[in-house]
């Protein structure tokens, strides 16, 4: 009987560490790791959410946006107090969480399919080619960004509208009250309609570019150290703040132009991405395209830092957790 038990559970380890065999498996095992990315996301993202702040900021806000950082965040304290580094931290939090296990799901699902194609076809490492991560990645991406953008549409109006409402009020007024995330998403869908939700659409789709980037060089760094030793939590933190420097870097100036058009109002001018690509130029020059940069690139490589940290983490729980689960049923 013992003999019988440990030859189970050795099985059931084998079975944890290569690609699911059985649909069921296999998505359990998306679940877990969309899971496990929308965790790591909820985290990372209310440890950074400040930097956010004064990135959208600077974005939205032109003549702002030569300002240092530091200046911009005791501006912000000293006209809206410390909650003004968190406006829209509900809908972001949310926001992250939806959009990380999308990504993660999809992501890991195409994994999967590409991996069980490398084995069919006898290919001798069933690793991801650099190809098959931006493939991944763009499916991932895009379908993230259809599902998830009226989210980040509500959150950068919140995160941006405190700076225009009290932009002229005198000293001493009465500030007015924050709206909640519902009372955002109502009145813009009672002032300017449904479509407004998917505002930014076409930037945010060029964007897919960036996790693309992202993905593909931490898991082709991942591969290679994978061939010398076991990838941990802190190697999963250096690789992901790597890839996500570069990505951000690149892909910078169309994040511009997806805020800008998320917070155009109902009466100003309906522009599509390359009218305000052209406009931005045109007005600001092409350091307008990079305003805010310091403190989103900052934000970023610190966010996918910690993201792919507390996701390795929780997925290796999540795992063992499962192992235990399996255990005790046999």
């Amino acid at each position: 009987m013992a003999d019988t038990r440990r030859t189970a559970q050795e099985k059931l380890a084998e079975s944890t560490q290569t690609v699911p065999t059985s649909s069921a498996a296999q998505q359990s095992d998306n679940v877990a790791h969309a899971l496990a990315g929308a965790g790591g996301g909820l985290l990372s993202m209310a440890l950074t959410y400040p930097l956010i702040t004064l990135s959208t900021r600077a974005q939205v806000e032109s003549k702002r946006a030569s300002s240092s950082t530091l200046a911009a965040a005791r501006r912000i304290i000293a006209r809206e107090g410390v909650s003004g580094l968190y406006a829209g931290l509900e809908s972001a939090l949310f926001g992250i969480s939806v959009t990380n296990f999308v990504y993660y799901y999809w992501y890991e699902w195409t994994r999967a399919f590409f991996e069980k194609a490398a084995l069919k076809a006898g290919r001798a490492s069933k690793k991801l080619t650099t190809v098959e991560s931006m493939i991944a990645g763009a499916i991932a991406g895009s379908a993230t960004v259809l599902i998830t953008n009226p989210i980040w549409v509500i959150n950068t109006r919140m995160t941006a509208r405190k700076a225009s409402e009290n932009e002229d009020a005198l000293p001493g007024a009465t500030k007015a009250k924050a709206p909640s995330t519902l009372g955002t998403l109502l009145a813009l869908l009672r002032e300017e309609g449904p479509a407004r939700l998917f505002a930014g659409v076409m930037p945010a789709l060029v964007l897919v570019i960036n996790p693309i980037l992202q993905y593909t060089v931490f898991e082709q760094l991942k591969n290679s150290l994978e061939k010398r030793r076991r990838v941990t939590p802190t190697d999963a933190f250096y690789l992901g703040a790597l890839g996500k420097l570069l990505a951000t870097s690149i892909t910078y100036p169309y994040i511009t132009v997806k805020s800008r058009m998320h917070v155009a109002g109902k009466d100003g001018p309906k522009e599509n991405m390359f009218t305000t690509l052209s406009r931005i130029i045109r007005e600001e020059g092409y350091s307008g395209l990079y305003g805010g940069i310091g403190p989103k690139v900052t934000q970023s490589v610190i966010t996918a830092a910690f993201l792919f940290a507390f996701k390795d983490a929780l997925y290796a729980y999540t795992v063992s957790a499962r192992k235990k689960l399996a255990v005790r049923k046999l």
